[in-house]
């Protein structure tokens, strides 16, 4: 009996424990559930925190509106360009559309070009059309330009599939190269004076009839370009009559710096500025060859004899008293010296430096290596004449050999690796403004 009701005890307290053990089970469920809800209205409530921020007014930068922000330089680059449902949606990203009137390039699919055979320019890293490019066109806005100007609506248009193509990828190359110049005038030239005086005017020649700013740059193909302003200025009916003496000596072209002030402003911000470039060395050569390996009378007086005194040793009473025969060794060293014994000539003075291309913002950029495509095309879009194509013809010295990066190295070969050096540095803002690369190997 005894035995029975110790059994009947020990039953009552198995069940009392199994009251208990049921009792705690369900209040830590309830409290791991209640703690798991909790986190869950935290964390939205910071997701939503997050996006008010984010809505925010603009101005404030932070990392989370990054994407925002690109493709809002994607749509300010983009700026006037009208893009179809069916258009590459890669135009929408390189911004192919001048914003400066008056020269208005066409919309067009994007198209890679390479380096000129020759050229020694670089491919545009800017225009490769990336994944994140790609990201950002699923949310770009379509944009469109409604402005229009006299100009461009006078200006000639593609006759064939094949010529427009040719425009579309010839307009693209120039909004990549404005865009590059802009970019290294803002990392290299911020700080200059933004007051245009007449000096930085003064090698720009004008057309008033067809609204051109032609900034000269000797050895780039000036003389011609000259030619083709007096044909448009209705001063001659072709380039081919036209002589040398009659295209620098004959005073027939108006400068800039002709103009009062309010002329110069006026014509610079409605007519469209054109500036053609070339390789620095390589038009470094090409005008020591003109000046000093030919009969001059002026360069050779006036550069010749001081150099001839102050660089070469044991110099012979004629070449002190002429001045000819000027070596390139010579004529590198005058260059070089922070003490010249003569001043700087336009000739080889830095296009950077000569044309003020961070300042005057030049609508067309072109490239001597390419010179007569680009310069054909300029004239088409302004509404020049069909019949008026560059000439290409050579007036001084036409049987002499042309200037080639093959002859450059010729002629740099003569001189040390640290005067190479030099003289690349001389040019730096010129190779890095207009794309060139290094003309050689051993320079850093």
């Amino acid at each position: 009996m005894l035995w029975v009701e110790c059994r009947i005890v020990d039953a009552l307290r198995g069940r009392r424990r199994m009251r208990a053990t049921a009792v705690k089970l369900p209040c830590s469920f309830w409290f791991l559930l209640l703690f798991g809800a909790g986190g869950l209205v935290l964390f939205i409530h910071l997701q939503d925190l997050s996006e008010m921020v984010q809505q925010q007014a603009p101005g404030v930068k932070l990392r989370g509106t990054a994407r925002q922000s690109r493709e809002a330089l994607c749509t300010q680059d983009s700026e006037g360009v009208r893009v179809s449902p069916g258009q590459d949606q890669r135009l929408a990203v390189e911004g192919l559309t001048s914003p400066i009137p008056p020269m208005q390039f066409p919309a067009f699919q994007w198209t890679r070009h390479s380096a000129t055979p020759g050229s020694r320019e670089q491919d545009m890293g800017s225009l490769r059309v990336t994944k994140r490019h790609r990201k950002l066109l699923k949310t770009s806005p379509v944009v469109s330009n409604n402005s229009h100007n006299s100009s461009s609506s006078s200006s000639g248009s593609p006759d064939s599939p094949e010529e427009s193509w040719q425009w579309h990828r010839l307009s693209h190359i120039q909004e990549a190269r404005r865009r590059l110049m802009k970019e290294v005038c803002a990392k290299y030239k911020s700080s200059i004076s933004r007051t245009i005086t007449p000096h930085h005017v003064s090698r720009i020649y004008v057309e008033d009839k067809y609204k051109l700013l032609y900034c000269e740059v000797p050895k780039a193909g000036c003389s011609n370009w000259k030619r083709i302003l007096m044909v448009l200025s209705g001063l001659a009916s072709s380039t081919h009559e036209i002589k040398h003496d009659a295209v620098h000596y004959g005073n027939h072209l108006k400068r800039l710096d002709s103009f009062d002030r309010q002329g110069i402003t006026q014509r610079l911000e409605t007519y469209t500025k054109v500036l053609f470039v070339r390789e620095p060395l390589e038009r470094l050569v090409s005008a020591f060859r003109d000046k000093f390996e030919n009969p001059n009378t002026y360069y050779h007086p006036v550069f010749g004899k001081p150099i001839i005194s102050k660089y070469r040793v044991n110099a012979s009473k004629v070449a002190l008293r002429t001045g000819s025969g000027v070596t390139f060794q010579e004529f590198m060293q005058y260059l070089l010296d922070v003490h010249r014994p003569v001043g700087m000539d336009i000739h080889w003075e830095p296009t950077s430096q000569l044309c003020s291309p961070c300042l005057l913002d030049y609508n067309f950029i072109g490239k001597f290596e390419t010179m007569e495509e680009e310069a054909n095309f300029l004239l088409r879009r302004t509404g020049a004449p069909h019949n008026l194509t560059f000439p290409s013809f050579k007036d001084r010295n036409p049987k002499a050999e042309r200037t080639s990066t093959h002859l450059t190295h010729r002629y740099f070969a003569q001189l040390s690796t640290s005067e190479r050096q030099r003289a690349y540095d001389f040019y730096y803002m010129d190779y890095l403004m207009f794309n060139y690369s290094k003309p050689f190997k051993d320079l850093y």
